[in-house]
């Protein structure tokens, strides 16, 4: 499968979950980055019972949405393998006004070239989007048409505002 495809597709399932979570008023942060620029930049808070664990398989979203319950992060690779949850970033970086999942957002992608975030709020519900830590979309939990969807993924895989 072409990677930008693969990509396109982990982007697609983390922002369906994403509205998922929002409606059930949790909280969550998803980082998205290539496999081995994600080493060494978060802790885990908990026993890394589900590794390595590709996110289209049947009954992942089930069991991200149970897990983001717990406090800390999603590390996903771009190909859309869970290789950590519950994570403590280490690389975070204040975003006045805001909590610990905004600190965490800005230092990642700021850190790691080309990752992306996706934090839910648990305050607001909405779903923010981070890329070289700023907050470069946000959106509510309503349902978005797939030809909306499909702009808005396009947008943040290849950074093309030309389809916003």
């Amino acid at each position: 499968m072409h990677k930008s495809h693969k990509k396109e597709e982990v982007y697609n399932f983390l922002l369906e979950t994403a509205k998922e979570i929002a409606k059930k008023k949790l909280g969550a942060l998803f980082v998205i980055a290539s496999k081995d620029k994600i080493k060494g930049i978060y802790e885990p808070l908990y026993p890394q019972v589900v590794e390595k664990h590709k996110i289209f398989e049947k009954g992942s979203k089930e069991l991200i949405i149970k897990l983001a319950e717990l406090d800390g992060a999603f590390l996903i690779s771009d190909e859309g393998i869970l290789v950590a949850f519950g994570a403590r970033i280490i690389k975070s970086k204040a975003l006045p006004g805001y909590g610990t999942k905004h600190a965490a957002a800005v230092g990642i992608t700021s850190h790691i070239k080309n990752s992306s975030a996706i934090l839910v709020s648990e305050e607001t519900h909405w779903i923010k989007i981070f890329k070289s830590g700023k907050i470069i979309l946000e959106m509510d939990s309503a349902k978005t048409s797939k030809s909306v969807m499909h702009k808005i993924v396009t947008f943040v895989t290849d950074n093309d505002t030309a389809l916003l």
